[in-house]
């Protein structure tokens, strides 16, 4: 038998049984869907957080109370045991470190900014250095950064993201408008380019004001984060070092313990969360798994109930000189394209799926090429030998009891 002429009548059996058809292949488009939706949307986030991650540099370190990510609530309750980082740590390492090209401190909380008769919830309020928005790649679209002066002197002036300036200000010039900060008042000085939204969160909704400035409304006893530039000349792992020394000289940190804080350079961030993110696609992909297992058993099934309805039709074939790899042949392709045609509706659902998500929640997905390709290679894979057993049951019939059989 041709393979041409074999696909045509795997075809016609599986046009003749269109509900069957359908019901039979809903395990395989789950499983596939699932794959494709999994990957795609993990795929998107892992861009997303190392184009994140990435903008401050690879040159860039941070030195902070506790690390970006918590992987227990043992060791959640153990960091927050450690001292605060405060503002002199920060002051030892810009004096002391040569081979710090750029260091800055952040402290962040949320707060409510006031616009004249206009208000804002829970927004981000941020104590900058002046040398923050650089080193964070702010760009400021409109007015000016902050100066060494602004901290020196603890200026009340501010740095608004462009949610602010288009809800609290109607989208007016925002600078030279006098804005309170949790009852604080300052002057903006500065508009920041619009970064848009993460996960259905808006990244433009936050002022800056100088961290000297931040500290008297909100005290100085809370930790801040240190921003770390590498310089050209000692390279990053020189920096790190030396700002690792400095750090727990200052903290008294005595000799064979382990760091009072946590170091982490931007490629240390993008592969913790590539683990997290990769232990979470695994556990989705185990489980669409399970639905492809389900899928394939339902294909068996469903190939030994056509083998049985299509006895004397094989005692037929047989008789009029088909041979055991025909039979074989035709059975095998007809569950192998129940199931590709599973893989491709599958794909195109999973696609959908990561689709709806980033309009509904702005979360990123990016579809991955080679995803597509694994999801149609497994599906069909799942045809394949699920449809064997039932292939080989239709190929080893005598042609003889086939003719004689009552379907």
């Amino acid at each position: 038998m041709e393979l041409k002429e074999a696909v045509r009548i795997a075809l016609q059996s599986l046009w003749a049984n269109k509900l069957r058809t359908v019901l039979t292949l809903l395990g395989v488009v789950i499983g596939v869907a699932s794959v494709i939706a999994v990957v795609t949307l993990v795929n998107g986030a892992n861009v997303y957080v190392a184009t994140k991650i990435n903008r401050y540099g690879a040159d860039t370190f941070t030195l902070s109370k506790q690390p970006a990510f918590i992987s227990s609530y043992t060791d959640y309750i153990q960091f927050q045991k450690r001292r605060n980082i405060l503002l002199p740590d920060y002051r030892a390492v810009l004096e002391e470190c040569a081979h710090c090209a750029s260091v800055g401190a952040m402290q962040t909380t949320l707060g409510k900014i006031v616009v004249g008769t206009q208000s804002s919830k829970d927004s981000s309020i941020r104590g900058y250095t002046w040398s923050m928005p650089e080193m964070q790649n702010l760009n400021i679209v409109q007015g000016r950064g902050f100066t060494p002066n602004d901290d020196e002197h603890a200026s009340h002036v501010a740095l608004i993201g462009s949610d602010v300036q288009e809800n609290l200000m109607k989208g007016e010039d925002p600078l030279g408008h006098e804005i309170r900060v949790d009852g604080v008042p300052y002057t903006v000085i500065g508009l920041a380019e619009k970064q848009g939204k993460t996960l259905g969160q808006s990244q433009d909704d936050w002022v800056a004001i100088p961290i000297a400035a931040y500290q008297k409304t909100y005290g100085t006893a809370k930790t801040v984060t240190i921003y770390v530039k590498g310089g050209s000349g000692g390279g990053m792992e020189a920096a790190e070092d030396e700002a690792r020394v400095i750090l727990r000289s200052q903290r008294h940190d005595g000799p064979g313990r382990p760091d009072s804080f946590t170091l982490e350079s931007s490629d240390t961030l993008v592969g913790l969360w590539k683990q997290i993110s990769g232990s979470f696609a695994a556990v989705a992909v185990a489980i669409a798994a399970i639905s492809l297992v389900v899928g394939g058993i339902v294909i068996m099934n469903i190939m030994l109930v056509s083998v049985t309805e299509r006895t004397r039709e094989i005692g037929v074939r047989k008789a009029l000189g088909a041979k055991r790899k025909d039979i074989l042949l035709q059975f095998l392709l007809e569950s192998a394209t129940m199931a590709l045609l599973g893989g491709f509706v599958g794909v195109f659902g999973g696609v959908i799926v990561a689709k709806a998500v980033t309009i509904l929640l702005s979360f990123p997905s990016t579809i991955a090429l080679w995803s597509v390709f694994a999801g149609l290679f497994v599906a069909l894979s799942t045809g394949i030998f699920f449809g064997v057993y039932p292939a080989r049951k239709a190929a080893a019939l005598d042609p003889i009891v086939a003719l004689r059989s009552d379907f």
